[in-house]
């Protein structure tokens, strides 16, 4: 059984639905799909929630109604019969309903804007379900609403999730397509949530660690992850493997093209996850899974991966007001981090300082606080850029760190993690000079 995610793009016109539904019927493994949002409806929601937030609800009407206008355009396309299309314009009138009546609910609150936001899946499979029934594919919706969970730390809960997800399977084993939604959960009050922006990603290796599927496939609109940011650098390459380790690496530290939790749950149940093209189906895209072929480890004569920049940084500088290697002084500083759930991306020592970054801002004027009762804070550096290059960086391997510094030679780096992987060097700048920084190490790294 293949899990396959296609996201906002993927969705966005009727034609592409078209495409998508000639994509699954193609082969005849049973499947289950799962959809985000067509595209700019997420922020469409989001804009109309900003404006019931501030009380212009006369605004957040209008939105509402253009929105709605875009779905009835898009129905008469989707559609081929009036039986088809009624079936349609009942999805979007029930849900359009539903989002009409949250403009009458003082205050809107984040309960609401989940709610809102959640809209978005709830339409695009509904419809999409409705199609399919139209084509006379064998399938049915399965709501994600009844199976996906999340604990009160925001995390899956994944011994719940397999066990809802695996019964309603056998209820409907005699179809061949599943249809569901990604992003959008239930948290442990049982309201409406979400796995985050991007969480569909999130949602099919979830689904598919679940149901040990045969493969996840996550369709968008390039052709697998590149060697670099395409939009930035004009030669990048498509790769055609990945382990999970060099992957997650990528994923975390900025790569597009997948959700950085993607990887965990397939990698803890040992389901590859091929990143494919609805533009381009034949395209052979990107695989990742536990380790990559004999011939692809043959062909890949580089160590040298990928590359990837996770900007919205902010460093920290922490001096120790006696010696760093004081019994204690290290766990003090990450029990702070800790206490007000702020993960570390990278971190750097000397004898009297610690140097860390991190990309969640919310709470650095309590940590700063509580760090400054024990040691000395310089201001902090913000709008810094992480650039991470991936590959396979054993101990045994000469000039590695060279390659990349002399790949960087006039470009400021104010710091450097290297050797906590076999597979990551990450490089921490001023974000001016993110797109120098890609551009000199593709160049360097990859000779293009």
């Amino acid at each position: 059984m293949h899990v396959w995610k296609f996201g906002g793009t993927s969705v966005g016109k009727p034609e592409r639905m078209h495409s998508i539904r000639n994509l699954i019927t193609s082969e005849s493994n049973r499947k289950v799909i799962v959809l985000s949002a067509l595209s700019g409806t997420t922020n469409a929601l989001l804009s109309i929630g900003e404006s019931l937030k501030s009380g212009q609800h006369d605004e957040a009407s209008e939105k509402i109604e253009h929105l709605k206008a875009h779905y009835d355009t898009f129905l008469r396309d989707l559609f081929k019969t009036s039986d088809g299309l009624a079936a349609g314009q009942r999805v979007v009138e029930n849900e359009f309903s539903f989002i009409r009546s949250l403009t009458k609910i003082r205050p809107f609150t984040l309960k609401q804007e989940k709610e809102l936001v959640a809209e978005g899946e709830l339409l695009s499979t509904q419809m999409f379900a409705a199609y399919l029934a139209e084509e006379g594919v064998s399938s049915v919706l399965l709501p994600a609403l009844e199976f996906m969970r999340i604990d009160a730390d925001n995390e899956p809960e994944l011994g719940l999730i397999e066990q809802n997800l695996r019964q309603m399977l056998r209820d409907h084993e005699d179809k061949q397509i599943i249809v569901t939604q990604g992003f959008i959960c239930r948290n442990p009050r049982g309201e409406v949530d979400n796995l985050k922006r991007g969480g569909s990603d999130y949602t099919a290796s979830l689904i598919g660690g679940a149901i040990r599927a045969d493969e996840i496939q996550i369709w968008t609109d390039i052709d697998g992850m590149h060697n670099n940011d395409p939009r930035i650098v004009k030669k990048t390459f498509p790769i055609r493997e990945l382990t999970f380790e060099e992957a997650a690496e990528l994923a975390y530290f900025g790569a597009k093209i997948l959700h950085p939790s993607t990887i965990t749950p397939a990698k803890l149940r040992g389901v590859p996850v091929r990143l494919k093209n609805t533009m381009d189906p034949d395209a052979p895209g990107t695989l990742i899974a536990d380790r990559t072929s004999p011939t692809a480890a043959a062909d890949d004569d580089q160590v040298f991966k990928a590359i990837a920049a996770k900007d919205g940084i902010t460093a920290l500088y922490i001096h120790s007001t006696r010696m760093l290697n004081a019994y204690g002084f290290l766990r003090r500083i990450f029990e702070i981090f800790e206490k007000y759930k702020t993960p570390i991306d990278l971190i750097a020592t000397s004898e009297v300082s610690v140097s860390v970054t991190i990309d969640n801002t919310d709470n650095l004027a309590a940590i700063q606080e509580e760090l400054g009762k024990f040691c000395e804070l310089e201001e902090p550096d913000y709008d810094q850029t992480i650039v991470c290059i991936v590959g396979n960086f054993s101990s045994d391997q000469p000039d590695i760190a060279a390659r990349v510094l002399n790949a960087m030679k006039g470009i400021p780096i104010r710091m450097i993690s290297y050797g906590g992987t076999e597979h990551n060097i990450s490089l921490l700048m001023h974000g001016r000079y993110k797109n120098d920084a890609l551009n000199a190490l593709n160049s360097g790294l990859f000779g293009l």
